[in-house]
């Protein structure tokens, strides 16, 4: 059956597109305000190509629609297939089946900046974004570039070194972090917020910066989808194949942290999509970087949109509190029945 699913990788893409749009549908249409499909597809229609398909609506449910809910659905369907292809990059780059988004520290980057930016007596707004973004998006870079810098880049044998370092720097933001929490007084509950991850202030502003970077950032891995499968054969055997193994690194490893970061910037630390679909992907459609790519991306983007759904629908509760319970369990149950011995 599994043999049969890889030798039809077109079939299984189009089956996730499915999945995907019913997905979309279903984030607008359910919440408090119950939208039919009708009048989803027919404002999202004519707000995107003017068409008027015979169906009338109130101008609430416009607004609820294009505003609040479409918006939300978008980031959380970017940000979920940015963090996969992330964790599509770092695994195959690591050759280590538990390496996620944040492996380079992303992660404490970014909530270390953003407790910096709230324990600072300075309010900044720009169109949607606050310093809170600027510095989360701007900490995760930092933390991304400091750890490849110290890590020798992952050079030749230096891949154990790179993974250490990132643990390593992540140890000390984590510390900083404390710190910051520790003397953020009445603002700890929005550090906290930003912690376990949230996308109930999405909007199309913060999607128009989030989303050009992520939609780039997947299209170039997926240019180099031929170095990742090379890489993952050693450094040798990429270096005879005519891949040019420590620039394809670096740029592996700076498209992997900017997809962490735009993501992480706009929705806080949102965990197990970069680690669980890039497993589930591959035990799909196998290994072939050129397959697992463009499928974790479709894959990503439903786990998250639909995780997102759960927590509007539970009383909008962190999603990242959502993929946690959900991740976890998933991923302990999928590598408990593979009866298939999983590699790289």
């Amino acid at each position: 059956m599994a043999a049969r699913i890889r030798s039809r990788p077109l079939l299984v893409a189009v089956v996730a597109v499915v999945i995907l749009m019913l997905t979309l549908l279903a984030g607008v249409g359910l919440g408090t305000v119950p939208i039919s499909p009708a009048e989803t597809i027919g404002v999202i229609l004519h707000r995107t190509l003017g068409l008027d398909l015979g169906i009338t609506w109130s101008p609430a449910v416009e607004t609820i629609v294009w505003d609040l809910r479409v918006p939300r659905v978008l980031t959380s369907m970017v940000i979920g297939a940015g963090l996969a292809v992330a964790g599509v990059v770092f695994q195959g780059l690591l050759r280590n089946p538990l390496a996620d988004p944040y492996v380079l520290g992303t992660a404490s980057g970014a909530a270390l900046g953003a407790a910096v930016a709230v324990v600072l007596p300075i309010q900044v707004a720009f169109l949607a974004f606050t310093l809170l973004h600027g510095f989360a998006f701007a900490g995760a870079l930092f933390a991304a570039w400091l750890v490849f810098r110290l890590g020798g880049g992952g050079g030749p044998g230096g891949l154990t070194r790179l993974l250490l370092t990132g643990y390593a720097i992540a140890s000390v933001l984590t510390a900083f972090l404390t710190l910051a929490m520790y003397v953020s007084g009445s603002e700890l509950r929005q550090i906290f917020s930003f912690l376990l991850g949230g996308l109930a202030a999405a909007s199309w502003s913060r999607l128009a910066f989030a989303g050009p970077l992520i939609i780039v950032t997947c299209l170039l891995v997926f240019r180099r989808a031929r170095a990742l499968d090379g890489m993952l054969l050693g450094d040798a055997a990429a270096h005879h194949l005519g891949i040019d193994v420590r620039r394809e690194r670096r740029a592996l490893l700076a498209l992997g942290s900017m997809a962490t970061a735009a993501g992480v910037a706009i929705s806080g630390l949102i965990g197990f999509v970069g680690l669980v679909v890039p497993h589930v992907v591959r035990l799909i459609v196998g290994p072939r970087a050129s397959l697992v790519v463009p499928i974790s991306v479709l894959a990503g983007a439903w786990l998250l949109s639909a995780a997102d759904l759960v927590a509007r629908m539970l009383g909008d509760i962190p999603v990242g509190v959502v993929m946690a319970l959900l991740g976890a369990p998933f991923f302990v149950i999928l590598l408990g029945r593979s009866r298939v011995r999983y590699e790289l």
